[in-house]
């Protein structure tokens, strides 16, 4: 497949969609002009810059190939470069040039990309071109620098829940008049529920999608990943159709369990009541206004079988967490990548990569994600993270590999959720405590305990569950950088009362992965 540009002889301006702007409903393209010519491409740049799961590159260059091709149905000139064209400079920057060279492009435009890496490598670019350049709004995010502004301005710290508050009056989210629909601001307390013994699990949606020769190309191209695929039947969504779907499929069979439960874990499903809607919302091909619209809507329509306390902890995800997350990445970016609060310096262990691990909650939380490219974010943050963090884990090792092996996974959002919220690594910007735990959380929220080598119990000794003896180590090792935070305060009186005995038993153990 290779779209070549249809009337590129009147082209004068060319336009940069990126991999994750696949916006069919950005202002671009209200109009058509055989002036305008539009450049998409698959680079091998854009493939090495970490190791990506192969379901993740797959899912993003089917879903760029449908885009360019739904726009040149749509009448718009697209010159789309696939990885194996001979004619691929294997970067962004490149590509561009050459076009503009070869074609006498008179005028550059691009969206601003949404990482730190690629908006510097743009404006290097602009910088270097002899013709004139823009840079135009995603138009996707539902806040801005002026919000974070308005917000935060004059505040030691920038709470997410300050932020969604703030959010839901800007856009009278769940509000009525100035207050929150049901008189409270936030259900979490509602949202942190293991599953009942009886099943009420509901088979997720997924798709179909041949990605043979896709696959056979990135081979051929020597492009290296990780993870495993069904080249038969890749089974994410790959427009905005099958993203809409998505969106009704949660809404109509998911939406009403998806607060209570989105915490839980369970060897029994993946996916549980989890939207899955993440890569279509990062990719652009769902606006986060639609999907939360879509949820108040089908809440409307279904009060009596979903409740507030659901529709209200799915939105904070979105109109809260995400839009926080983005602007986290904004405001502390580029110094953000590197900081590392505790100075972990442990690698990654091997079984990151295989899965290979008697931990049966680490087992089963990296082997989905190595199978389907996706872990909801209680398995990332309380099991994976978890154990990064009280292993000592170097944030830099960690954040390569969320960004690599989950589909949703670009660096604006993964970058603050990871080094932020999971490692603590920036020293409380986020979090305002390090979310850590013993085997105590896990077993409360998950049936992962009662199939495990190890037990959950023991703190030391045959077979204690590592977890037990890193959660202590941590503290204790730690302890002059959290000594003044009072949200931990508890567990150093904790750890102050046990035994000397206890203490050094504890402190000696040496835990077995």
């Amino acid at each position: 497949m290779h779209s070549k540009v249809v009337k590129h002889n009147n082209a004068k301006t060319l336009r940069l969609i990126l991999g994750d702007q696949l916006n069919s409903n950005h202002s671009w393209f209200s109009t058509k002009d055989d002036s305008i010519v539009y450049i998409m491409m698959e680079t091998q740049s854009e493939t090495s810059y970490v190791k990506h799961h192969i379901q993740k590159i797959t899912a993003f260059f089917s879903s760029m190939r449908n885009f360019s091709n739904e726009c040149s149905i749509s009448g718009n000139n697209i010159h789309y470069i696939t990885l194996d064209d001979s004619d691929n400079k294997q970067g962004i920057s490149a590509n561009c040039e050459h076009f503009i060279t070869s074609h006498n492009i008179l005028h550059f435009e691009y969206q601003q990309p949404d990482e730190w890496r690629l908006q510097e490598e743009l404006r290097v670019f602009c910088e270097k071109i002899s013709i004139t350049s823009t840079m135009y709004s995603t138009e996707h995010f539902l806040s801005d620098k002026d919000d974070w502004i308005t917000v935060f301005k004059g505040k030691k710290t920038v709470p997410m829940e300050s932020f969604y508050r703030y959010m839901r009056k800007k856009y009278s989210i769940l509000m009525d008049g100035t207050s929150p629909v049901g008189g409270t601001w936030n259900y979490d307390h509602e949202n942190r529920k293991s599953l009942p013994h009886q099943d009420i699990l509901i088979p997720p949606l997924e798709f179909q999608h041949n990605v043979s020769d896709l696959v056979l190309m990135l081979e051929s191209m020597g492009v290296e990943s990780i993870g495993k695929i069904n080249k038969e039947s890749l089974p994410w969504p790959i427009s905005r159709k099958e993203s809409l779907e998505l969106l009704s499929y949660f809404t109509t069979h998911l939406l009403k369990q998806f607060g209570t439960y989105q915490d839980a874990m369970t060897e029994k499903s993946i996916f549980l009541f989890h939207s899955r809607l993440s890569f279509s919302l990062n990719t652009k091909l769902l606006n986060p206004l639609e999907v939360i619209q879509a949820a108040i809507d089908a809440w409307q329509a279904s009060e009596e079988t979903i409740s507030l306390s659901q529709v209200e902890g799915f939105i904070r995800q979105i109109l809260g967490w995400r839009e926080y997350m983005r602007g986290i990445y904004r405001e502390y970016m580029p110094d953000y990548s590197s900081l590392n609060f505790f100075n972990h310096q442990n690698t990654l262990p091997k079984w990151f990569w295989t899965g290979e691990t008697d931990m049966n909650c680490m087992s089963k939380a990296i082997n989905q994600s190595l199978e389907y490219a996706y872990a909801h974010h209680i398995q990332r943050l309380m099991i994976i993270g978890n154990f990064a963090l009280l292993a000592g884990i170097n944030p830099d090792e960690l954040d390569a590999w969320y960004l690599g092996i989950y589909i949703d996974a670009i660096e604006w959002v993964e970058l603050p959720n990871t080094r932020g919220m999971s490692q603590f690594a920036d020293g409380g910007i986020v979090g305002t405590k390090p979310y850590i735990s013993s085997s105590s959380y896990i077993h409360s929220m998950s049936d992962y305990c009662k199939n495990c080598k190890y037990d959950r119990k023991k703190k030391y000794g045959e077979n204690a569950c590592p977890f037990n003896s890193l959660y202590w180590q941590f503290y204790n090792r730690n302890r002059e950088q959290l000594k003044g935070n009072p949200r931990v305060s508890l567990m150093y009186k904790v750890f102050d009362s046990m035994s000397s005995e206890e203490k050094e038993q504890i402190l000696l153990h040496q835990p077995t992965y």
